[in-house]
């Protein structure tokens, strides 16, 4: 049981990776935030908005 909480913590934690690069924030960044905050760090990631993408 221990084991199949652990791979969906680390899942959430990469697809809030990508969600968090979706919007223009630091994906691995979010991966280690996602590892502590989990499900919140999800919310928070979704009700935040898109940054404007940074001009090179």
């Amino acid at each position: 049981m221990e084991n199949e909480f652990v791979v969906g913590w680390g899942t959430l934690s990469l697809i809030n990776a990508g969600l968090a690069q979706g919007k223009n924030r630091s994906g691995r960044n979010w991966f280690f935030l996602s590892l502590f905050l989990g499900p919140i760090a999800t919310l928070i990631i979704v009700v935040w908005d898109k940054l404007p993408e940074k001009k090179e």
